[in-house]
């Protein structure tokens, strides 16, 4: 993956729907406090930082640290690995969850508070390098 320059605020400006607009420019807020970070555009995906990653089992590349994408049908926020947030989970609020993504169809219904820690704690555990099978390089 690969940083694609270009505007965040022009991206975001043409998300549809309405309400999928909105819900980016809160994450956009949530990710700034909790990163201390700007957004950067990674093609359709925001992120927040940038790191460089090598698995076990040997594939690697550059990703952001912290991230989310305003997919039509929901907000696709990136996690280290969902299943660690378990508990966190259960009292999110109506959500969907991939392996490492989190799916949420409306920002308005789930615990922001819940949500700034879940994504909190992934981005401290890349910077602290307690990731487990993939190791990570902070490289912006």
């Amino acid at each position: 993956m690969k940083k694609s320059g270009g505007s965040v605020d022009e991206f975001v400006a043409a998300v549809k729907p309405a309400k999928r607009q909105r819900d980016a420019l809160a994450m956009i807020e949530l990710l700034r406090e909790v990163t201390g970070r700007e957004p950067e555009l990674w093609g359709t995906i925001i992120g927040f930082g940038s790191c460089h990653y090598r698995s076990a089992a040997g594939s690697e590349g550059d990703a952001p640290i912290a991230a989310f994408s305003p997919r039509r049908e929901s907000t696709t926020v990136y996690t280290l690995r969902t299943a660690a947030h378990g508990e966190r989970l259960a009292k999110l609020g109506p959500h969907e969850t991939g392996v490492s993504c989190l799916y949420l169809k409306d920002l308005d219904q789930v615990d922001a508070g819940v949500l700034r820690e879940i994504v909190a704690e992934d981005y401290r555990r890349v910077l602290a390098g307690e990731t487990g099978d993939t190791s990570y390089t902070v490289t912006g």
